[in-house]
């Protein structure tokens, strides 16, 4: 009670600008908020795209915007910054929590990463079967890529809204999964939806990823120089015919992960920069003009910075960025599909693979090759997680959404054939995270 009562005191203290901003700081601390901030700019981009200002929805992201110095200019339109820009450091961020799961996560082992590495496995494959198998050779055979997808944002977020109802073992499990799906949506990106390549473009994009490599072995930690060079490698990709956004990822490979000085090296140098800040005196000191304390303040924070990884600090800095900023704009730009024809147009063979790959192939694929591994005994499902939990997870895997219409935008290049796939990708994404909601919101535990 009375440590209640210190933090409403302490709240109460605080400048006018902090507590107007603490609401949304808890807004944005939940995990559910980055899905329910998607869901709702879906649903704003959905009805303005078809109200009677759905032109100007539409003449909106066909601004065009030129970007460049002297005469070398890149002009696209703003739907075109959003995708290949704005999204290479969407790209970026997840090339970084790839990185980090490699090191030190859940696919730091492969004995850890066997289930989730399986189910990932069974959730690509199946999904992309079962389109192909819908589409043969017709004209959406290209889109085979679209239901592979999962969006981990709105599948971690559907999580999120059950609480303790599921053990962390499943949100780890999920997010691991998760992450091996988004190697594998990079790796079709790079390999199966790239242009006509220019070797030119593509060769000052291996010098300027050669220079990347070099400044991390260097022992660079700094952002700026991997700021700059990473920025002249998106222009590399833009104009070689690979997707620009795969810059992003590369450049997330090397970002320096390791940090100057161990835990027990930042306790011991912490402990002498607070005892250094004690024996300057407390009583009636001013900290703004006394010598000692400025001392101690720069050598702990020397200490802090010594002891962080500069991986870790920029996935920290982008996560809001991506997830309150990047992904809703992509979600407002892309998802206003006309929804007149409807019916029509979620018969179509395109929509149809994209259902069965996402409703049935997503929870069937992962479930099936989870069975297998461990069947195999090639991997051990966690003691509190029952298979009706990965059953549900497996659902939730098939909300392909934002990963599912990038990718969309890339396989597609008619009109009316991308309407097709957004329609299926939006239908099957809400069936998907409902049904799984329902079955882990009902699963009774571990126990089979």
């Amino acid at each position: 009670m009375n440590q209640r009562v210190g933090r409403q005191q302490t709240a109460a203290r605080a400048p006018l600008a902090e507590r107007a901003l603490r609401p949304f700081q808890e807004f944005a601390h939940r995990e559910s908020s980055s899905g329910l901030l998607l869901l709702a700019c879906t649903a704003i981009a959905l009805a303005w795209g078809n109200s009677p200002w759905a032109e100007t929805y539409v003449n909106l992201w066909e601004i065009p915007l030129a970007v460049g110095a002297g005469s070398f200019v890149i002009r696209e339109s703003l739907h075109h910054w959003i995708n290949d820009g704005l999204m290479a450091v969407f790209f970026l961020l997840v090339g970084l929590e790839i990185k980090r799961e490699i090191l030190v996560g859940e696919l730091a082992s492969l004995r850890r990463a066997a289930l989730p590495l399986a189910a990932a496995l069974g959730g690509m494959l199946v999904p992309a079967a079962l389109y192909a198998l819908v589409n043969g050779s017709g004209a959406g055979a290209a889109g085979w890529g679209i239901p592979m997808a999962t969006d981990i944002a709105f599948a971690l977020g559907v999580l999120a809204l059950l609480g303790p109802r599921v053990p962390l073992a499943l949100k780890v499990f999920l997010t691991a999964l998760a992450i091996v799906d988004d190697i594998g949506a990079v790796l079709v990106i790079a390999f199966f939806y790239t242009a006509d390549l220019l070797t030119g473009a593509l060769g000052w994009g291996a010098a300027l990823l050669a220079l990347l490599i070099g400044c991390n072995a260097a022992g660079l930690r700094h952002p700026a120089p991997y700021a700059l060079l990473g920025l002249a490698l998106w222009v590399a990709f833009h104009e070689s015919g690979v997707h620009a956004t795969v810059a992003g990822v590369l450049l997330a490979l090397t970002i320096p992960a390791r940090t100057r000085i161990d835990a027990g090296e930042f306790l011991e140098r912490g402990r002498d920069a607070l005892a250094g800040f004690a024996a300057a005196g407390v009583a009636g000191a001013d900290v703004l003009t006394s010598r000692a304390h400025q001392e101690a303040i720069l050598d702990l924070e020397t200490a802090a910075e010594a002891a962080q990884a500069p991986l870790q600090k920029l996935e920290d800095k982008l996560h809001g960025v991506v997830a309150f900023g990047i992904m809703p704009l992509f979600a407002l730009a892309n998802a206003g599909v006309p929804l007149a024809g409807m019916a029509q147009a979620l018969s179509s063979p395109i929509s149809l693979g994209i259902m069965l790959g996402l409703v049935l192939g997503k929870p069937v694929g992962i479930l099936l090759f989870a069975r297998l591994a461990t069947g195999l005994g090639l991997a051990e499902r966690p003691a509190d997680v029952s298979w009706r939990m990965i059953h549900g997870a497996g659902w939730l895997g098939g909300i392909g959404f934002t990963m599912s219409l990038f990718i969309a935008g890339l396989a597609l290049g008619d009109a009316a054939l991308l309407t097709e796939a957004k329609l299926g990708i939006l239908a099957s994404s809400i069936a998907a995270g409902t049904v799984g909601w329902l079955l882990l919101r009902r699963a009774p535990g571990a126990a089979e």
